[in-house]
């Protein structure tokens, strides 16, 4: 990975996110370092993916729905309505277009760290899980397990985050992306399955 475009990417996310943000982003980075380390994961691929996940966290929501107009990005109901959630496919838009990153891992990995989905490769549960974990998140209930499992058993630990991230989004009556539903049943099945001795 070229240095110098990692410093570009860090100075556009500082000059387009506020501070608490790129705090959190600097947190996403080393710890989706410290995983990929763990896990046998492209570092470089890692720390590119975790600067570049909430690039488009603060941009407007008119610029948000721009953006995926100009580029021809699907915007369903649910994000349509809750336009927060549009930012990691702004963000993969961003990261292709304006810094020129083709690899299809890394735009995954942006584009899905919020809901996930099905089927996984190793970066995006990495960038997924860090989002999560990383160290100036707020303490909430059962982080510190969370934390401990993620350089364990990655399949479980984001089993473990979307439990606990849809139960949490029932008790507030928030409204729910069809996506992370669909990715919470499918990790449910495959840890099912691998105690079943099935897989």
């Amino acid at each position: 990975m070229d240095d110098e475009l990692l410093q570009q990417i860090n100075k556009y996310v500082k000059n387009h996110v506020d501070e608490k943000r790129y705090v959190h982003t600097l947190g996403v980075a080393y710890t989706a370092c410290a995983l990929a380390m763990c896990h046998g994961a492209n570092i470089q691929d890692a720390k590119l993916a975790g600067f570049l996940h909430d690039s488009a966290k603060c941009m407007t929501t008119e610029k948000k729905i721009h953006k995926c107009e100009k580029y021809q990005i699907k915007i369903t109901k649910v994000e349509r309505d809750n336009p927060f959630l549009l930012h990691g496919k702004v963000g993969a838009c961003l990261s292709k277009y304006k810094f020129g990153i083709e690899n299809e891992d890394i735009l995954n990995a942006v584009t899905y760290h919020t809901t996930g989905r099905p089927g996984m490769s190793m970066l995006e549960k990495i960038i997924y899980i860090a989002d999560y974990i990383e160290p100036n998140r707020n303490q909430i209930p059962g982080l510190d397990e969370v934390r401990a499992l993620a350089f364990k058993n990655l399949d479980a630990t984001v089993l473990k985050i979307l439990e606990n991230t849809l139960n949490y989004l029932k008790e507030k009556g928030a409204v729910i992306d069809a996506m992370s539903q669909e990715t919470y049943e499918y990790y449910k099945k495959l840890m099912t399955d691998r105690k079943d001795g099935i897989i």
